[in-house]
């Protein structure tokens, strides 16, 4: 187990960096429909097809950035753009029907929820999360008189 722990940094960059990759075609698909690319879902609206590579990208860049400015809100920030990414998840499964029809269509969402779940955990409570994002810049306490 703690071999693999070892390699969270790398697996959580390397899922970022996809998803900076997947949004950002996304939404080149999504401003040119002549480049088809075959990630638009048919049964979205267009402003749902848009938030979705929109949340994608954003949850891709967040980490990304984060990491390599050692910025300490970035735990959060990841998790609260999982959050919106599952939020998206279960509107487009129940509303549009993402993942196909009938019950089956709750396993890859539920897939989906446990990744998140499980990535959240290992950001907010993983010792090499808290090294990381320990020494990096922050944001001034409210609390803080100038």
């Amino acid at each position: 187990m703690t071999r693999m722990l070892r390699f969270m940094p790398q697996l959580l960059l390397l899922i970022s960096s996809a998803l900076v990759g997947w949004g950002v075609l996304g939404l080149v698909e999504y401003g040119f429909p002549a480049v088809s690319l075959g990630l638009q879902h048919p049964n979205f609206p267009r402003g749902t097809q848009f938030l979705h590579f929109f949340a994608i990208l954003v949850t891709g860049a967040v980490f990304l950035m984060g990491y390599y400015l050692r910025w300490s809100g970035t735990p959060f920030a990841t998790v609260t753009m999982y959050a919106v990414l599952a939020t998206l998840c279960f509107v487009e499964t129940v509303d549009f029907g993402a993942f196909g029809g009938g019950t089956r269509r709750f396993i890859p969402m539920t897939i989906e929820y446990c990744l998140y779940v499980g990535l959240s955990v290992y950001l907010l409570r993983s010792p090499a999360m808290h090294q990381r994002f320990s020494s990096g810049p922050s944001a001034p306490d409210p609390q803080e008189a100038p």
